[in-house]
């Protein structure tokens, strides 16, 4: 197999003339667009059997995050297999806790794995830095403007960061990607608050710059993960994912206005609500257990928000008629409104191709209905 001798894959704009928005940037900016634009969360991934084969050439996982050939190669995988209408750079989360001075591993069975764990103020103060940041960030930036190069001219860049809530529940556990009661990250936390907010904040600020690289690297959205929000009580949620998410935002809008933010709050229940109104994110990214009315009245209808899911990723991975069923539901609930077909969280290792591939046939086949007189 090639490795990164294939970066052209699809048509380019030709000079002096005026491209057409891209339909994701449209939705993204709150249009209602003749269909939803699709994406998949982890779309480029394990699912894939070209991606282990790129994997394994890049040494492990720590050798293809860091590598912009490699990174760039699994990026295209799935846009060369499926009409979709974005890509999300391929990097991974705990980059950023690696970045500021962790040691990040990945070990069967483990997922990734960060050395030493960060669990006090004195650990933070010892070995944590924003200083070289941006340094050992650089491959990620470089695969950033590879792929502005390589992706076909229809095609929005999607950039990602991990949201300071989540990146620090690896940093503090040592770990991340196993099932976890988190209950490390959940004492210091919930019992020291005020002892925590320093991580939290360092964050924040490290979050804020990667963004901005990747926008200035040629990034046309960026979406903010918050993975493990749902496991946070209220007024915390609202402390250390919404406050947070809202920082950043602001920041990244402040000097990049017209780049939409989506944000994920994963598993924020009732604070969904909060969250989509008080963060100003342009799309808000729904799990699989948000209720599709709601999120039409609420956010689509009353805060004029973009809305991104929700369909269940082990659904995707049984395919059939049940598939169908579903992604036929949540297109008639949400297609009202500016929207972006998506999944409630990441593809799953054991989904066959050929379901993703029947999925997107479905949702570029759907037609969204005039709207009412």
């Amino acid at each position: 197999m090639d490795i990164g001798t294939r970066e052209e894959v699809g048509p380019k704009p030709v000079s002096g003339t005026v491209q057409p928005k891209k339909l994701l940037l449209r939705a993204l900016a709150g249009e209602r667009t003749e269909r939803p634009p699709v994406w998949l969360m982890r779309q480029a991934g394990r699912y894939l059997p070209e991606y282990h084969r790129v994997r394994e050439a890049a040494g492990g996982m720590v050798g293809l995050c860091n590598s912009p050939e490699h990174a760039v190669e699994v990026t295209l995988q799935p846009i060369r297999r499926f009409p979709l209408d974005a890509a999300i750079l391929f990097a991974d989360l705990p980059q950023v806790a690696a970045a500021l001075g962790q040691t990040l591993d990945y070990r069967a069975g483990e997922g990734p794995v960060l050395t030493p764990p960060v669990r006090s103020a004195a650990d933070m103060a010892g070995f944590l830095s924003a200083s070289r940041l941006h340094e050992e960030l650089a491959p990620i930036y470089e695969t950033v403007r590879r792929l502005t190069r390589a992706l076909p001219a229809e095609v929005t860049l999607i950039g990602y960061a991990g949201a300071p809530w989540t990146i620090a529940t690896y940093m503090v556990e040592g770990r991340g990607g196993a099932p976890s009661e988190h209950s490390v990250v959940k004492q210091w936390a919930l019992s020291d608050p005020d002892g925590f907010q320093p991580l939290i904040d360092l964050l924040t600020t490290a979050v804020t710059q990667f963004l901005d690289r990747q926008i200035e690297a040629g990034a046309e959205a960026v979406q903010l993960f918050d993975t493990w929000a749902g496991i946070l009580p209220a007024h915390l949620f609202e402390r250390w994912c919404t406050e947070p998410a809202a920082a950043i935002i602001a920041a990244l809008k402040d000097k990049h206005p017209e780049v939409p933010v989506i944000a994920f709050p994963r598993g924020a229940g009732l604070g969904y609500d909060g969250f989509a109104e008080a963060t100003g994110a342009d799309c808000i990214g729904l799990d699989t257990t948000v209720p599709l009315e709601w999120a039409a009245q609420r956010l689509q209808r009353d805060l004029g928000r973009c809305v991104q899911g929700n369909l269940d990723p082990q659904l995707l991975a049984a395919g059939g008629p049940t598939l169908q069923a579903e992604t036929d539901r949540i297109l008639r609930a949400l297609s009202g409104g500016p929207f972006v077909f998506n999944l409630g969280h990441g593809i799953v290792k054991t989904t066959p191709p050929e379901h993703v591939a029947a999925l997107v046939e479905q949702v570029r086949a759907w037609t969204t209905p005039a709207p009412p007189d």
